[in-house]
């Protein structure tokens, strides 16, 4: 299968059907939105656009954002049409901080590295209590020095109330977990895909990510998954890649803030 056709699949499977819980999905001509009934920003996963509509369809959806008052995310893909679709939104005012965009990984079930099927050498641990997403989450926030309250209480929600689309991660060391990471499964979807995979500074280079990697490697192919996706950022890139991911595309998450009142 190549580059094209699994981009084909993706699309249909994690952008233009994807659907999520507690989020309202809207799908016009050009778009596919997704709003956040309780909270204060949504997002833009897939559009359709071309050279001649795409500057009025881009300041129709900050219209539409701006009078139910959310801020958004428009997610652009390498792929995505047209080419300059990201220029058109920073030009308008959409901002992508740099070091943001990542590489869409994408692994083949039947083709991973027997590595990753190997018992683990570590002690990971799929977490099944809400109550415990805080503290394997604290590592996220330890790392990246950054506030994720609002991640937890979404994660030890969807945990509680949609465990079979959800799976919670993390490595232990000393009874304390020194790595955690993430996987969604979308209802209908081909694909998992992996998130966070961060692990304490003085822990690594011990395999740890490889590890976390692996555990959700072991529980989509016994869910009869046939993909794995990964954004990966710089750090990660490099060893998902010596475990059998394909780099298919660029992804570029811009951001449309409201203005302030």
């Amino acid at each position: 299968m190549d580059n094209a056709q699994l981009l084909s699949l993706y699309d249909r499977d994690e952008r233009i059907e994807a659907r999520y819980p507690r989020v309202r999905r809207e799908e016009t001509a050009f778009v596919v939105r997704h709003l956040h009934p309780d909270e204060t920003e949504g997002f833009v996963i897939y559009s359709r656009l071309n050279e001649r509509n795409a500057d009025d369809i881009i300041e129709q959806e900050i219209d539409y954002f701006s009078r139910i008052g959310q801020s958004f995310e428009w997610k652009v893909y390498g792929h995505d049409t047209p080419p300059d679709l990201k220029a058109r939104l920073l030009r308008r005012g959409f901002t992508l901080d740099e070091g943001d965009e990542e590489a869409l990984m994408i692994l083949n079930l039947e083709q991973a590295s027997p590595v990753l099927f190997q018992p683990p050498a570590h002690d990971v641990r799929r977490l099944t209590r809400p109550e415990d997403v805080p503290l394997a989450l604290a590592v996220q926030r330890m790392v990246w020095n950054e506030d994720y309250s609002d991640l937890i209480a979404r994660l030890a929600t969807d945990l509680r109330d949609y465990p079979d689309m959800l799976s919670v991660y993390a490595v232990y060391v000393d009874g304390r977990p020194v790595s955690s990471a993430w996987m969604y499964v979308l209802p209908g979807s081909r694909f998992g895909s992996m998130w966070g995979g961060s692990t304490l500074p003085a822990y690594r280079g011990r395999g740890i990510y490889t590890a976390l990697v692996a555990a959700r490697v072991q529980e989509a192919r016994r869910r009869g998954l046939r993909f794995l996706t990964i954004d990966a950022g710089p750090m990660s890139r490099p060893i998902v890649e010596k475990l059998g991911f394909r780099f298919i595309t660029w992804t570029f998450p811009c951001k449309w803030r409201l203005p302030a009142s």
